[in-house]
């Protein structure tokens, strides 16, 4: 498959119907979990939300969640996502890698890559992730590809998370902050 990004060690490749259990396997590790959710997402979801992923690819080109592979092995490692945002000009960044992938940068190298793409190749002002206050893997990855915390919010949950109370936070890189300090790190496929 043709991958639409590469960086370094990573190559992102669009999601297909055969990802389904590559994806279940990833949402079944209560490691990985641990800041979404309590239970494994069955398989069935994962189905429907691939459905979902296949019709954003055709609503809003060059944007939505790839499966990263490691460049020379082809191995999954887990998934990407740029998505457009709530206005115009704004891009939504999301990662999750198996635990194996964990500790080796992968998840700074894919962010920034994406960083990367949304500002030179896809037109964006601002990109924003958020997380639970309480991940400190992933705040750490955020700030290391540049972003900067922007605010911390509260929602409302049925089952809330350990966590939960000190709320979730979001953090930012504007397009000004990227051109300053900007290191192409990545390659269009």
């Amino acid at each position: 498959m043709n991958a639409i990004l590469t960086t370094g060690r990573l190559s992102f490749e669009p999601i297909t119907r055969s990802d389904i259990d590559i994806l279940t396997e990833l949402d079944s590790d209560p490691e990985v979990m641990r800041f979404i959710d309590r239970l494994p997402t069955p398989r069935k979801a994962i189905a429907s939300q691939v459905e979902g992923i296949l019709a954003e690819y055709e609503r809003t080109p060059g944007f939505g969640q790839w499966v990263a592979r490691n460049r020379d092995s082809g191995d999954f490692l887990g998934w990407f996502a740029l998505r457009i945002g709530d206005e115009p000009g704004h891009g939504t960044l999301g990662y999750r890698l198996r635990r194996t992938a964990w500790g080796r940068g992968l998840a700074s190298e894919g962010g920034r890559g994406l960083i990367d793409y949304g500002f030179a190749d896809r037109g964006l002002d601002r990109i924003t992730a958020d997380t639970m206050s309480v991940n400190e893997r992933s705040r750490r990855v955020m700030a290391a590809v540049g972003m900067r915390y922007l605010r911390t919010y509260h929602e409302q949950f049925d089952d809330p998370l350990p966590g939960t109370e000190l709320g979730e936070v979001e953090y930012q890189i504007t397009r000004a902050e990227w051109q300053s300090r900007r290191s192409p790190s990545t390659t269009l496929g």
